[in-house]
């Protein structure tokens, strides 16, 4: 697996490095220290996944991964910070980040970077605790008909926010594997949502 990692502490960015790849499977192709470096990095290097904190000197790592999200919207983003700040973990979330672990999590840095590897997204015991209730406070309404959106396609957008895979939405609502992911691109198309994760927000927004 190729990372970049983006830390504006240099000691850290190196740490990081010397820790992840002594795993023997993770490389660190690049390291940088600016929101600015991160785009320009994952432009050249196109990572497997780009590590990346949050407060940075001068564009943050959330305003270089809404820019990177935007070119590539398959990048895998995951932020690792030391802040567990409301208003950071919801635009994480929004923008379409894979991930948002805090840095004194430092033993589960390697799994999670394989857990986004792998397409999952990964947020930190204490942050995915929260994030319904995140969620909720920007709750709006939301016109099912504005959206086209059927019955049937709501309870799978509601399972889908439960955590249930494609086979076990299948076996919930009696229809196939292939009928499930087929109703999901047509969701995500309707809500101009990127994946899963964002599905599941909508969810809890509505």
């Amino acid at each position: 697996m190729n990372i970049v990692v983006v830390d504006d502490d240099k000691i850290v960015a190196m740490s990081l490095k010397t820790i992840l790849e002594a795993a023997g499977d993770i490389t660190v192709s690049a390291l940088g220290s600016s929101g600015s470096e991160a785009v320009e990095l994952y432009r050249s290097h196109k990572p497997d996944v780009l590590l990346m904190d949050i407060r940075m000197e001068g564009m943050t790592g959330l305003e270089a991964g809404e820019i990177i999200l935007r070119e590539d919207s398959s990048a895998k983003i995951l932020y690792l910070t030391t802040f567990s700040d409301d208003e950071y973990i919801v635009r994480a979330l929004n923008i379409g980040a894979k991930g948002y672990i805090l840095k004194q999590d430092f033993e589960g840095i390697a799994p999670a970077l394989h857990a986004v590897m792998n397409g999952q997204s990964v947020f930190g015991d204490g942050i995915v605790c929260r994030i319904p209730e995140l969620i909720q406070t920007q709750k709006k309404g939301f016109d099912r008909d504005k959206y086209n959106i059927s019955e049937k396609e709501m309870d799978i957008i509601r399972l889908v926010a439960q955590g249930l895979s494609n086979k076990e939405i299948a076996s919930e609502l009696f229809l196939s594997e292939g009928t499930v992911r087929n109703y999901l691109s047509l969701i995500l198309e309707k809500l101009e949502l990127r994946d899963r994760t964002q599905l599941a927000i909508f969810f809890y927004r509505q």
